[in-house]
């Protein structure tokens, strides 16, 4: 195993970071947008980023291999492009093309931490 270092630091920080952000926005959704799938964009992406964010925080600060860090790396990223790209089509009217390959990075991610806890 690995010892973590800055990287996990960083990957966890990312974590806190989008949980933060997730917390507000969700606010948001709630009280300030009229357009109800606007809002539900807006909350989707909430849900996403503080799920994903406290993975982060969670599994970011333990030793990990290098394809831990990999699928670690994914869920930010996947988690990036997914809840980006709704929050800014919600909060900004931009396309949201952007969600699908964030989400199959998530999935992706997601697989590859199963078999890197069997691999264990």
């Amino acid at each position: 195993m690995q010892r973590n270092g800055p990287a996990g630091a960083w990957l966890a920080a990312s974590g806190a970071v989008l949980a933060a952000l997730a917390i507000g926005a969700s606010a948001y959704a709630a009280h300030g947008i009229a357009d109800a799938h606007a809002r539900g964009n807006l909350q989707t992406a909430s849900l996403y980023a503080f799920a994903h964010g406290a993975v982060l925080v969670a599994l970011a600060q333990a030793p990990a291999r290098r394809l831990r860090w990999l699928a670690l790396a994914g869920l930010l990223l996947g988690t990036l492009l997914f809840a980006g790209s709704l929050a800014g089509g919600a909060l900004l009217g931009w396309p949201t093309r952007l969600a699908p390959f964030g989400g199959t990075l998530l999935m992706a991610s997601w697989i590859l931490l199963a078999v890197d806890s069997v691999r264990r």
